[in-house]
């Protein structure tokens, strides 16, 4: 809840059940996780400098609760309760974006929810991020090729953000664009395996959760992934419950909650799959396909992905792998980007 002078709240993430490594349910379920950030920096677990603003945040913090339940309409009352603020205040704040066009204001059920002007605000965002409409209809095309969902993400003030996403028709997404995770082990060697410096850079982050780091298998990842020009995530019940359980959590995590991811994922590379590594005659559980995109230094700054989520045999790993790296080199030429030569 917030406090009294608006600078700080808690706040509580709805975990469920828990799976162990063999993904089978623990017996020990994590409910809700008690995490206090500071309201003025975005919920990112940042300290606010001394020039932060509560009343912004007050304003932030509507915005961001309307962003969660983007399907449904709140009054008054139950909006400030939600959101901790005395009606007048919440009022206040609602009255101006209404009238900004940033909310609009059902005058029957005098219920508020998002509005328009966000629209034009977030396709603005996205292009100053060189997410043009043009690379959206690239994804769009690989997505309706394979029936899958393409996204295109990039680290952004050292968070992973989804700038963009095409998913087909009523296939369930699970995510949404400007979701966002830490940048730090386990989650982000797709951003930087292509580049010495940049793994050195990453490895050297704390880490989001306790690691045990095999040397010698994450060369060999970063070798392979490499000369392939992709990289391929096998879909493991750890994997699937890290990034349900770090979609727009804090950089900085309660250290029970890091013992207790721990416990999913804890070596970096390990839900990589390794052609050499397979067996030929079976299927694979694949998650995701991830291939680079460069700017015109041939540094990369963008990651295109398609969402698999199925059992693939190595040739259709391959077929998909093949087809994403051309989306991502579709991209990487419209940011007038020049792809780096594969090691």
């Amino acid at each position: 809840m917030a406090s009294a002078n608006g600078c700080e709240y808690i706040g509580f993430h709805s975990l469920g059940p828990l799976l162990d490594r063999s993904g089978r349910v623990s017996d020990l379920r994590l409910e809700r996780v008690l995490i206090r950030v500071n309201a003025a920096s975005g919920g990112h677990g940042v300290p606010a400098p001394d020039r932060a603003s509560p009343p912004t945040a007050r304003v932030l913090t509507i915005l961001d609760f309307l962003s969660r339940y983007p399907h449904d309409r709140f009054g008054l009352s139950e909006l400030a309760r939600r959101v901790d603020l005395s009606k007048p205040t919440c009022l206040g704040i609602l009255t101006t974006l209404t009238d900004a066009g940033y909310l609009l204001r059902d005058t029957d059920s005098k219920t508020y929810r998002l509005g328009p002007a966000l629209i034009s605000l977030g396709h603005i965002a996205q292009e100053s991020l060189r997410v043009s409409p043009a690379a959206r209809d690239e994804l769009r095309r690989l997505s309706e090729q394979f029936e899958a969902t393409a996204a295109l993400s990039a680290v952004v003030d050292d968070r992973i953000t989804l700038l963009e996403l095409v998913a087909p028709p009523g296939a369930p997404v699970g995510v949404r664009v400007g979701q966002s995770y830490p940048f730090a082990p386990p989650v982000g060697l797709m951003f930087v395996l292509w580049d010495d410096a940049a793994v050195r850079h990453w490895l050297q982050k704390e880490p989001t959760i306790p690691l045990r780091t095999d040397g010698d298998r994450l060369d060999r990842v970063i070798a392979e992934c490499r000369r392939a020009g992709y990289l391929v995530e096998r879909m493991t019940p750890g994997g699937r419950r890290l990034y349900a359980l770090m979609a727009g959590m804090s950089n900085t995590l309660p250290d029970e909650l890091r013992a207790l991811l721990g416990e999913l994922v804890s070596d970096i590379g390990e839900r990589v799959y390794l052609r050499d590594e397979a067996d030929a005659d079976r299927r694979h559980d694949v998650s995701v396909i991830a291939a680079p995109v460069y700017d015109h230094h041939r540094r990369q700054v963008m990651v295109a992905t398609m969402q698999i989520g199925a059992a693939l045999t190595d040739d259709e790993i391959s077929r998909r792998a093949q087809a994403l790296i051309q989306t991502a080199d579709a991209v990487t030429r419209l940011l007038g980007g020049v792809k780096a030569a594969r090691s």
